[in-house]
């Protein structure tokens, strides 16, 4: 086996195992609240959320997949650079989402990721390789990274916003209603489940589906930025096992740490998470699920009491993602220069 073949078979296992953490991430912020609010149980939760975690991916198109894949060219990059590039990239995004999960921190692995790919892009091909995309930006086009960057901090703020207004949109509608109405939302909680669980599928499985793309392009093993059928099962199956095993840990932090769950804040709380990530999966914009999940939490609690957020915690949250591409771009050089010094040692 050459050096090559080697490469890509380590790139697709680190693959695999970033989609695991990723599902792994995000799988304790889609079932947190219907933990919390013991309207659900654990098992039934995680269950639901993997099946369509699965299904997902096979339904919806690639247009998450083609922007991670072609905001950094590595088309004229020597193929040893190209390789370490995407392998860093992987290794900075795992080393921050197991970093944050050991201190229960619902982080976002679509940030770390995107932060490494930046890092290690930098270091390899310089800043003339990466498609920044704001001249296409003040053009009202988003193209190449400032997509990316849209869609992974816009997203949170499109969720803390439907968020209030689906929660207070509910209050309107059942405020006459007394204890009799909460078998209806438990059984409304099984299709928020399986819509949260879907749009979580589409979006984030075809961030590793585009870094298998570029190691095949960079490997001349494609012609042009494509994502064969065998990765797509392959990435799926990563995500829906680490969805099935679940952080425990940041379920305990997203269920009783932001604000005091009912069934009627879990329904809200899923249906606005899933209308954010099915929006920006639709017109190709990378979302993080946990950004979206924690941002609509939040705006459910302020709809309803703004005082019984637990404010102090979420602070906390929030100073994790501000610090999450700044800490992944430097972890993604880091690695493109160690892995690129490693393979001058053995060629």
């Amino acid at each position: 086996m050459d050096l090559t073949t080697l490469l890509i078979i380590l790139t697709v296992i680190s693959v695999f195992i970033y989609d695991f953490t990723n599902g792994f991430h995000d799988s304790a912020d889609m079932v947190a609240t219907a933990i919390a609010s013991r309207a659900m149980r654990a098992h039934t939760a995680i269950a639901i959320v993997s099946i369509f975690t699965f299904i997902g991916p096979l339904v919806v198109g690639l247009y998450v997949a083609d922007t991670i894949g072609t905001f950094v060219d590595i088309s004229d990059v020597a193929l040893r650079d190209a390789q370490s590039l995407v392998i860093a990239s992987l290794l900075a995004a795992v080393t921050y989402n197991l970093i944050t999960w050991k201190f229960g921190l619902p982080s976002s692995s679509s940030n770390s990721l995107a932060g490494g790919l930046v890092g290690a892009g930098l270091f390899v091909v310089g800043e003339h390789g990466i498609n920044w995309g704001f001249e296409a930006l003040l053009h009202g086009e988003l193209t190449g990274l400032s997509k990316v960057v849209v869609g992974l901090f816009a997203s949170p703020f499109l969720g803390f916003i439907i968020g209030f207004i689906i929660m207070k949109f509910i209050f309107f509608i059942f405020q006459r209603l007394t204890i009799k109405a909460k078998p209806f939302f438990v059984i409304s909680q099984y299709f928020s489940v399986a819509w949260l669980g879907f749009s979580h599928g589409a979006n984030d499985a075809q961030k590793g589906m585009a870094i298998i793309g570029m190691i095949l392009l960079a490997s001349h093993e494609t012609s042009e930025f494509t994502v064969p059928t065998w990765v797509i099962l392959m990435c799926t199956t990563g995500i829906t096992l680490g969805t099935m095993f679940g952080g425990w840990s940041i379920i305990k932090t997203l269920g009783f740490e932001i604000y005091h769950l009912r069934v009627i804040h879990s329904v809200a709380n899923q249906l606005g998470s899933a209308l954010v990530n099915t929006l920006a999966t639709l017109i190709g914009a990378p979302t993080s699920t946990t950004q979206v999940v924690v941002a609509t939490l939040i705006g459910n609690g302020v709809a309803e009491k703004p005082s019984h957020v637990g404010w102090t915690r979420v602070m906390h949250i929030i100073l994790g993602w501000f610090v999450n591409l700044p800490v992944s771009m430097m972890l993604g050089a880091l690695y493109a220069y160690l892995i690129i010094q490693i393979l001058g040692v053995l060629s």
